[in-house]
């Protein structure tokens, strides 16, 4: 992808005004989008995208160039420029790069069709026949939205204490919405799988039936009755629920965040910030899963970061920059949607562990509440962990039993009281895919959790 003697210069050059570090990022990154609506094409785009990312350490001061003209004079150019921005420094070695390649053998999640060399017919006619499964599951349903979405991301990461590492991501992901419509409503489900594969993925995933799946909870909220308010029990059921703690809590453990004091986590290793049946995990290092990494957008490994462990706060997710700044080691957490983003500390599939508690018993000691079955979005503010978040599909639960529908829940909280409040934690664990937005661009991340039970929490809904 490129010589090292002209990374050698360019890295030297980026350093020859000022500066301490300095560090290139080179991707190339083919994608391909295929949306259908209805069951015919809507869309279909593929596009590349080539550059070079310029970052430079300059005390507590970061440079940022990019640019995707590869030529020599010009990258060249944009290093010295670069330099005159960062502050006077002694000279500074370049160590000899010491070579690391995640594509091949040492990939750990490999995958096994190329996106890029099989016929786009093939991915459409699956799409087809998932449009298909939702529209034959019941007349109710009006419409269907079925994607596709793959990516081949080639990248290079080579900086100034020589590290140079190469590495392949190739995913692959699906969304399925179905609508259901009555005279005076509309309800819709969704879902989006996806994993750090190749094509092979439709292989292993019956998007037929999630397409039904999506189908059944549209209708069941088109039935259903109003949520009521109040504070109350709520169970949320596991994989996608694990969005809260990703929102109102993961963002907050992020060094980016720690950095700045704009967390309510700050400065709390070793004390208790949740409940002890509470442990919490960021594990980039799942096989083949969505928001796995072999080496994060600094090229340092993928690795299994306990976050909390028994309710005590043991680990922040840190990156290289702002580890400086609370003096932290990296813990492969950062990340970048490209080269034209510098990377920050980011989650990769991060979930509240599996309890010892049963989902049965969990439900059958609730005497009334809620159950949360699946989450959608909400907002946050990461600096107070207030969220608020809708859910997409609910139960009242009277008696210890799951009852009647409820549709426009909401959940509201602070981050901090709900991990207090979690008294429940139940042992099957599921993650499920999103994409997470924050300063250094949209990244793939697993979110996810067992079923958990929070004691007393307000539900928006209707009195």
């Amino acid at each position: 992808m490129f010589e090292k003697q002209k990374a050698y210069d360019i890295l030297s050059e980026a350093l020859s005004f000022g500066g301490d570090f300095s560090e290139i990022f080179i991707e190339h990154n083919q994608k391909n989008n295929i949306s259908m609506v209805n069951g015919k094409i809507d869309k279909a785009n593929s596009g590349l995208d080539y550059g070079l990312g310029l970052r430079i350490f300059s005390g507590d001061k970061v440079i940022y160039s990019y640019t995707n003209n590869l030529l020599f004079d010009n990258l060249i150019k944009m290093a010295r420029e670069a330099s005159l921005a960062a502050e006077k420094n002694e000279s500074t070695v370049i160590n000899d790069f010491e070579e690391n390649d995640y594509r091949e053998d040492a990939n750990k999640h490999k995958a096994l069709i190329n996106p890029s060399k099989v016929e786009k017919q093939i991915i459409v006619d699956i799409l087809a026949e998932a449009s298909d499964s939702a529209f034959k599951y019941n007349n109710l349903i009006s419409q269907t939205i079925i994607g596709h979405f793959d990516s081949v991301q080639d990248v290079l990461i080579a900086n100034s204490n020589g590290l140079w590492v190469r590495d392949r991501r190739i995913r692959t992901r699906a969304s399925v919405t179905a609508v259901a419509s009555s005279k005076t409503e509309k309800q819709r489900g969704y879902f989006g799988p996806g994993a750090l594969k190749g094509l092979e993925f439709y292989d292993e995933t019956d998007l037929n039936e999630i397409a039904r799946e999506a189908a059944r909870s549209a209708v069941v909220m088109l039935k259903a009755d109003f949520c009521p308010g109040g504070k109350m029990p709520v169970i949320i059921d596991n994989g996608f629920g694990g969005v809260i703690f990703h929102e109102a809590c993961g963002h907050s453990l992020e060094a980016a965040a720690i950095a700045k004091n704009a967390s309510v986590f700050s400065n709390k290793i070793g004390e208790k910030i949740a409940n002890e049946k509470v442990s919490a995990i960021d594990d980039g290092t799942i096989s083949n899963e969505w928001g796995s990494i072999n080496v994060d957008d600094e090229g340092q490994r993928g690795r299994k970061n306990i976050l909390i462990e028994n309710g005590i706060l043991k680990s922040y997710m840190v990156d290289e920059f702002n580890g400086r700044k609370i003096g932290r080691s990296s813990t492969g957490s950062s990340r970048r949607e490209s080269y034209k983003y510098p990377p920050v500390s980011r989650m990769t599939n991060t979930y509240i562990a599996p309890g010892k508690d049963k989902a049965d018993d969990i439900i059958s000691s609730t005497d009334y509440g809620i159950y949360a079955k699946y989450m959608g979005g909400g907002s946050v503010n990461p600096t107070t962990g207030e969220f608020n978040f809708a859910v997409n599909e609910a139960y009242m639960v009277r008696n210890g039993k799951i009852a009647e529908p409820v549709r426009g829940a909401t959940i509201i909280g602070k981050g901090f009281e709900t991990l207090m409040n979690i008294d429940m934690v139940s042992d099957n664990l599921k993650l499920a895919q999103g994409m997470c937005g924050a300063s250094s661009g949209s990244v793939p991340v697993n979110v996810g959790q067992p079923m958990i039970r929070v004691q007393n929490i307000v539900v928006g809904g209707r009195e």
